[in-house]
This record gives structure tokens, sequence and C-alpha cells, in this order.
């Protein structure tokens, strides 16, 4: 597809301008990143937002948030979305959460680990007197419940996230004990998201795999309703532990999909907040009265999964997918080639977000020159492979994606882009949930979507590219790459993990399951109507402890 024909089919705002951008993208080619020029630009400065002052919100009323995308299933067990994860950052808290400095910190726990000398020990001291929005106690073995269902259950996306944990037993009403078969240096990381969300015992009973249809956990809130498509409803908890806190009566999420429309709720007043604000809306948005952007760095990814194995749906078995991208790693080789990480982020994002090659944050302590190694765009070169490998010249390859304008702006300058290496990249717009679905049954050969990420590299790896891997939708299968995971998971010398972190992605680049291609920043839309809303670098909005303003 040409540039003209590109600008003509984008949507939403700046079609042309886009087209003259990527025109130029690509010409410079892989220069180093610079901040966009003209209007499209915009403080890179953190602004997490800050914590409600009671005297300055009111008590009770309703604050409706704007989300993006239709969350999946509310089952922590099973849950896989980033949209997920804002419903439950209200209702469902954690053995332990992350700060604004990306600290683990307690939540339903009261300290950090204490972890046996020979790491096969894990003992978690839990906070005493807390209940479950049913009024049942939250306690030890409501603890070990949780923990066996997310490493039993069939479909769990937990169970590779908790590594190499043999038993859980409690010791009296406040203290749990994970035992080990070996050292897991990331598992505190993974207790401070789903993993370490605590379910109730007797909703677990009551609605066992249809959990998520009626969730009960510890929180600020509690879910109410659900409209599929439409929106969610929680309402205070009386039964929260620290109730005082909370000055909210409900919170609503409307779903709206299209970014521009989200702007515009916010801008009408319909909407309190609204996630994932668009590039071409910031910069508008930042100068509107009444009107705060948080923006943060993402300690995640958006990329390219390709289906290398998944044939009878995820947590099954890999086999041959039969295709030359499934097989040949010099065809998926040659696609990373042809992409134009620079040109993409300058054309479709203003400049406003990071070209990546990788899964590990260099805002993090685990980055290292190999693992932020990337590959050159190669137009060239990813032709010639493409040669090598013997599949006709242009390769023609069908990528899902989802249906929202900032993708389809990205999937067809992405289509643009890696034309000039041999791809006839073809585009299938879908449901986000539509996309969940497809993925998990292996219904693709090829897939854009993103990992808000974590500040463990394991959690943004091992769970999507182990062979055992929960999330594995690729149906990618490496003995050399699921050894090296295991060593750095278990290992306890930060500089090893480092080292053998970097020669994970390495060995990634050299199979390129996943193409990786950019970092967002966080963009978060909050009216002065409503103070206390706060956005950390793992993505997730915080509403639980915000208030209407006087």
């Amino acid at each position: 597809m040409g540039l003209s024909l590109i600008a003509r089919r984008i949507r939403g705002r700046g079609a042309a301008a886009l087209a003259i951008a990527l025109a130029a993208a690509v010409a410079v080619g892989c220069a180093p990143v610079q901040q966009a020029a003209g209007p499209a630009a915009a403080p890179t400065t953190d602004s997490f937002g800050t914590p409600a002052d009671p005297a300055a919100v009111q008590q009770g009323g309703t604050l409706v948030m704007a989300l993006s995308a239709e969350p999946d299933m509310l089952d922590p067990t099973q849950s896989r979305s980033l949209y997920s994860r804002y419903v439950f950052q209200t209702m469902c808290e954690k053995l332990y959460d992350l700060d604004q400095n990306t600290r683990i910190v307690p939540q339903l726990a009261t300290a950090l680990p204490t972890i046996s000398p020979d790491g096969l020990t894990v003992t978690i001291p839990l906070r005493e007197g807390v209940r479950f929005a049913d009024g049942t106690p939250m306690d030890a073995q409501a603890v070990v419940t949780t923990f066996q269902r997310n490493l039993t259950m069939a479909g769990s996306g937990r169970k590779s996230e908790l590594g190499p944990i043999t038993s859980v037993e409690a010791q009296g009403a406040s203290s749990v004990v994970l035992h080990l078969s070996a050292p897991f240096a990331p598992l505190t990381s993974a207790l401070a998201d789903r993993a370490g969300m605590i379910m109730s015992p007797a909703a677990l009973q009551q609605l066992g795999d249809k959990f998520g249809t009626a969730p009960v956990c510890v929180g600020p809130f509690k879910f109410e309703k659900r409209v599929a498509q439409n929106s969610i409803d929680v309402v205070r908890d009386p039964n929260y532990y620290d109730a005082a806190k909370v000055h909210l009566d409900r919170i609503t999420y409307r779903i709206i999909t299209d970014a521009s429309i989200r702007a515009a709720n916010l801008q009408s007043g319909d909407a309190q907040v609204a996630d994932t604000l668009s590039t071409q809306d910031v910069p508008a948005l930042r100068t509107a009265a009444g009107i705060q952007v948080l923006q943060s760095n993402s300690l995640g990814y958006q990329g390219i999964t390709f289906n290398v194995g998944n044939v009878s749906g995820l947590g099954n078995p890999v086999g041959d997918v039969g295709t030359p991208l499934s097989r040949d790693p010099r065809v998926r080789r040659a696609f990373e080639l042809a992409v134009d990480r620079q040109g993409l982020v300058q054309a479709v994002f203003g400049g406003l977000y990071t070209p990546t090659c990788s899964p590990i944050s260099p805002d993090t302590e685990f980055t290292s020159d190999a693992a932020q190694a990337c590959p050159p765009h190669d137009p060239a070169a990813a032709r010639a492979l493409l040669q090598e490998a013997g599949v006709p010249v242009p390769y023609k390859i069908t990528m899902i994606a989802t249906n929202t304008p900032d993708v389809l702006r990205l999937a067809q300058a992405l289509q643009a882009t890696v034309a000039d290496g041999g791809f006839d990249l073809q585009i299938q717009p879908v449901e986000y949930s539509a996309l969940l679905d497809q993925q998990d049954r292996g219904d693709f050969e090829m897939l854009q979507l993103g990992w808000s990420g974590r500040i463990d590299p394991d959690n943004n790896i091992t769970n999507y590219l182990s062979t055992d891997g929960g999330q594995n939708v690729a149906g990618y299968s490496d003995a050399a790459l699921d050894a090296l995971l295991t060593r750095a998971r278990t290992s306890t010398d930060q500089a090893e993990r480092v080292r053998l972190y970097g020669e994970a992605v390495t060995a990634i680049h050299a199979a390129d399951p996943i193409v990786y291609l950019y970092r967002i920043r966080n963009f978060t839309g909050v009216t002065a109507k409503v103070s206390g809303v706060q956005v950390f670098p793992d993505g997730v909005v915080r509403l639980a402890f915000a208030g209407l303003t006087r």
C-alpha cells in the first residue's frame, strides 16, 4: 500500500501529516529517537498525580472513567487484560503493591516476605481483622485457597508466574508459608499483581470457574454489575478495613474504545477520567482548562506476536502450524529487519513513544547493553532473507489488530514500512475481546498487542515465551530459552540475572516469536472535578481513594 493510500484510509485527524511524517521517517532510517517538533510535542516529565486531600473532596458521589477497552474476565486467576487490572485496583487488593517509584510495598501483607537462607521457604505475614466483600474473613487459609487455585486451575494465567511452589500452608490465621523446589527471585514481584489478589473461598466454592461473573475480594469497592460492551460498576464496600480513606460511593467504568470520543467525554464532563489518551489528543488536552494529563513511562511494550506453534489452543501441546512464517525463523527475522521502529513512533505517535526491541524496560535495574540491543532497519537484508528462505516476494501475511483508530493507524503505517522489506501485510481489525479469544485459540498468523509490563523481567518474558508459559499464545517452545529463563528466575545473584536476561533477549532475537516495537507513555486525562487519581509506571489507573472535589 502506498503512503497516499494510507493517508486516505487512516481514520482520525492528521492523516496527511502522518503520510508525510512516515515518508520522512523512512528516509532517515534508524536515527536516534528525537522528541517530536511542533504542536505534537509534549514534556516527558512524569506526572503521577497526588493523593486526595480529605479536606478538599466530597464524601460520596459517582466517578465515571472512560475505559479504552473492555476488560476480559474479572477473575484474577484467568485474567490477562490490563483493563481488568484497572477494575481490580478498586476491588481486589493484593498481598503487595507497587508505589510510584516501582518499589514493592505491603498491601494485604504487613511486611515483605521472609526468605530462608536456602531460598526454599517464604513466609508472608498478613493483616488481621480483614474481611472480604461478602463479610467472610480474609485469613491465611483464604490465601492458601487462592494459591492452590492459581497453581492448579486449568487455564490459569498465574501458574507460571508463581514458579516452583510445591505447597502452601497456613501458620495460624495471619501467616502463610510457601515451600519451593528452588529459589525463585521474581516471586514477590508476581504477588504485586494478579497472582497476589486474594479471593473469597466462599465465593470460589459457590461460583467455581464462573467467579469472574461476580468476583468477591478485599477492596475499597465491591463488584455490583457488568453490562457487556458497555460498563462495569463497583460500589463502596462497608467491610473494607480502611474505609475512612474511601470517599466515593460508586465508580462506573464506561467502555469507550475510540480515543477521540474518550477525550470528548472528558472535555464535556461526562467522564472525569479517561485512560490511554491518543497522542493526537494529548497536546490539546494539556492546554484545556480544567483538565490534567497524567503521564509516566511504561514498564511494558507493544509488539508483534507470530503464531509459531499454537495449533490447538493456549495451554495445549504445540505443533506445526505449517507456514513458512511459523517454521522458518529467517522469515520472522526478515519482518523484524523490515520494521522501521523510529519511523513508526514518529509518524503515528508524534515521537511521544519510544522505539524498543526488548521486553526489559531500560528504567529497571535489569537493563544492559545486551537487553537493549536492536536489529537495524534494513529492508534490503529483509528481502535477501526472504529469498534465502525460498518464499515468494512479496510474502503475504495477515495480522489481527484491535479496531481502534490509534491501532489502525499503527497497523497501516506498519503495512507501508514493511512493504519495502518484501512483505504484503494484510490487516484484519477485530474487537479487543475477540482478539484475545482468537489468540488463545491459535486462530491467527500474526497479531499486534502489548503488555503493560512488570519490574522483574521474568514477568515480561517467561509467561509469554517459555514452553509452559500461561500466556504463550505464540506456541513457542525452545529448550535452550527455557533453561536460560529457569536459571535467571532461580538465581539470587543480581549480576547473574542481568547477564542471563541479556542472553535471553539475544535468543529471542534469533528466533523472533515476538518482535518488540515501542514503549508507550501512560497518558491519562483527569478533570478538575476529581482529586486523588494516580497512575504509576505499571500503567494501572488508581481510583480507589479518589474523591470529587468540593
